[in-house]
């Protein structure tokens, strides 16, 4: 393949990984400020999906493009801002390897609420707390990540 065919690959993955995660953190934290268990288990099933579909992905092509590039335009992973942009990604995907499993006791609880008429359970409540805490180093990382992608600065 060419570089310049691993690069679109790259940047157009990095777009959907960041773009499904925004969009699905969006979606899912105001249909839970409802709490309407019908709403918030619709949503929690199609952020489960597009994590199946689009994030899981992305997430394996960016270092394995990230990677080839690197390796194709002489870089060394010891490289500043390449260094920094493997460890942050890293600490994107630990925060959002839990989360994985948050959002599927998320959708199991609210269609558990939805089918038996009640509220939203007190766990779906902790579940939220923590996957929004695990998801702000998630964002933070990732817009780190695309400053050094794009400036490349002397780190």
């Amino acid at each position: 393949m060419s570089y310049l065919l691993v690069k679109w690959i790259h940047v157009l993955s990095s777009t959907v990984l960041f773009g499904t995660g925004v969009g699905s953190a969006f979606y899912l934290l105001f249909a839970s400020l409802r709490a309407e268990p019908r709403t918030v288990a619709a949503v929690a099933g199609l952020v489960v999906w597009a994590d199946a579909v689009f994030t899981a992905t992305t997430a394996i092509l960016q270092p394995l493009t990230g990677l080839w590039l690197a390796h194709q335009a002489g870089w060394p992973l010891t490289r500043g801002w390449l260094a920094w942009s493997l460890a942050l990604y890293a600490v994107a995907i630990a925060c959002w390897l839990p989360v994985v499993g948050l959002q599927v006791r998320m959708r199991n609880a609210a269609r558990a609420a939805a089918r038996a008429g009640q509220p939203l359970p007190p766990g779906y409540w902790r579940d939220l707390k923590l996957w929004t805490a695990l998801g702000v180093p998630a964002f933070f990382a990732f817009l780190a990540l695309f400053y050094l992608m794009v400036v490349k600065p002397a780190v």
